[in-house]
């Protein structure tokens, strides 16, 4: 399966243009990798902010299937919009979120809660 996966508020707190602190992404990333899943980079970040987003991935040792797009998906639409089958973003209708004072003002993706319905799902 193919995951479309935000990145500030989503992976990280939002820090924006700075590389936001940790959420508690990471290990379950690494769990999707390792059930197959690709991991595409879906975020507006552009230029030198998304080159940091990707070196965050590269630093953490998950990599990603694409970066803003679905690497495979040119062989049957020119479609700008990238193709996945699960969007993971801390905007998305249903996605849970929490707020913590401590790392930030701002809500962020709750992954323990991401953790449990990826599980529920049979993904991880």
């Amino acid at each position: 399966m193919e995951i479309l996966l935000d990145f500030d508020g989503t992976v990280v707190t939002h820090d924006y243009p700075s590389i936001g602190k940790d959420i508690g992404a990471i290990p379950i990333l690494k769990e999707l990798v390792r059930n197959g899943h690709g991991l595409i980079l879906f975020t507006m970040r552009s230029g030198k902010e998304l080159d940091e987003a990707v070196e965050w991935f590269k630093n953490n040792d998950i990599p990603l299937y694409g970066i803003q797009t679905n690497p495979t998906q040119h062989k049957w639409t020119t479609s700008p919009k990238a193709y996945g089958q699960l969007i993971i973003d801390d905007i998305g209708l249903g996605c849970p979120t929490k707020i913590d004072l401590n790392l930030s003002n701002r809500k962020f993706v709750d992954w323990i809660k991401v953790e449990q319905l990826l599980r529920d799902l049979n993904f991880i």
